[in-house]
């Protein structure tokens, strides 16, 4: 029976331990652009498994959050090198996360102050984060305007182009955000996507956006070095539909010929019940995962929404590959450790979550070495 700290094959990564670092929202990218502070806060935490950076804008209008990091422009690429760099050094795998944000934006936020793109005119009932003379607030997201169809091409290279710049800053791969009701989860749920074109209506013209996505990035870096997270029941950001499982079924057997890395994901609510039920029934994970493996899919399979060190281990009992771990890890820089030597847990500082600078994002004590 495997252990988190055994080593594990996902595609082309090979990883020390089960261990992962599930992508947080931080808020400390001023004007989109990654800093000499993030490099040290990764690199702190460079013993995980893998870490999934926080979720990073592919392109501008992508942007749904103040201070949130891009990977668009050649500076933010110069300044992710340094990120991978330091990382790399202490001996750590690093993948970014790959984002639009879709209709969870602002107005401030967008290029020219123009409306958030969206699969349909729906404003999302939730709220983004907005930083305004050095002051951050939660406020509503703005009204959406529906993308065009022949916007979506221009999206799917922006994803590809996104891809080829994580590879140019030294990431080890990429990890796609199709969950929390970002864009790509907009388009698969039929709450979001009230859509008449090929790109609504049936499971297939759903997951069509998505699909493209993958096969455009795998396409320019492979497969094994990118992954997918998904959240199939979460109600985050205005997230619904009424039939998850045959939906994301669906999108689980279209994606195995791909022989991605691994699939990540959020089981339950984000950041809340691991039995959240949305639709008919309690969503069956197993019958996702087999319906995935029974169509070929071959990468590792990693689980993630409230872990502690039992649940994770049950959790690899059961058939999982890779756990992920987030709060944990913004207290805990040296989690391995203390997971493997059963120590005391730090407990976050919830008051320096998002933005600000070096309190309670890189000044948590760790464990002395050994």
């Amino acid at each position: 029976m495997p252990s988190l700290f055994d080593p594990v094959q996902a595609g082309d990564l090979h990883l020390a331990n089960r261990i992962v670092m599930a992508p947080l929202t931080r808020n400390r990218a001023p004007l989109a652009q990654p800093t000499a502070l993030m490099a040290t806060y990764y690199s702190q935490r460079a013993t995980a498994g893998l870490i999934v950076t926080e979720a990073t804008a592919i392109s501008h209008q992508g942007q749904g959050y103040a201070d949130v990091p891009g990977i668009w422009s050649a500076a933010q690429v110069a300044g992710w090198k340094k990120v991978t760099e330091a990382v790399h050094a202490r001996g750590g795998k690093i993948v970014v996360q790959l984002w639009h944000v879709g209709r969870v934006s602002h107005n401030d936020l967008q290029p020219g102050g123009q409306a958030p793109v969206a699969p349909s005119a729906i404003t999302a009932k939730t709220k983004t984060y907005l930083i305004k003379d050095g002051v951050g607030a939660f406020v509503d997201t703005s009204a959406p305007r529906a993308l065009a169809i022949d916007e979506l091409p221009g999206i799917v290279q922006d994803y590809r182009r996104a891809a080829r710049n994580a590879i140019e800053a030294g990431f080890d791969g990429v990890e796609v955000h199709g969950a929390n009701g970002y864009l790509l989860d907009q388009f698969l749920r039929s709450g979001s996507n009230h859509r008449s074109d090929a790109y609504g209506g049936p499971i297939e013209n759903r997951a069509r956006l998505l699909l493209e996505v993958m096969h455009a990035t795998t396409a320019e870096i492979g497969g094994g070095r990118t992954g997918l997270r998904l959240s199939p029941v979460t109600p985050a950001n205005d997230a619904s539909d009424p039939q998850p499982q045959p939906l994301f079924e669906y999108v689980a057997k279209q994606l195995a010929p791909l022989d991605l890395a691994y699939l990540h994901f959020i089981e339950g609510q984000t950041g809340g019940a691991r039995d959240y039920v949305q639709g008919e029934r309690p969503f069956d994970y197993a019958a996702l995962r087999a319906a995935w493996r029974g169509a070929g899919g071959q990468g590792a399979w990693m689980v993630n929404n409230g872990y502690d060190q039992a649940l994770a281990e049950q959790s690899l009992a059961d058939g999982a590959d890779l756990v992920a771990f987030g709060k944990l890890f913004i207290a805990n820089p040296d989690l391995v450790q203390r997971l493997r030597n059963g120590a005391a847990l730090n407990t976050p500082d919830r008051s320096t979550f998002y933005g600000g600078g070096a309190r309670g994002y890189t000044d948590y004590p760790a464990l002395a070495p050994g």
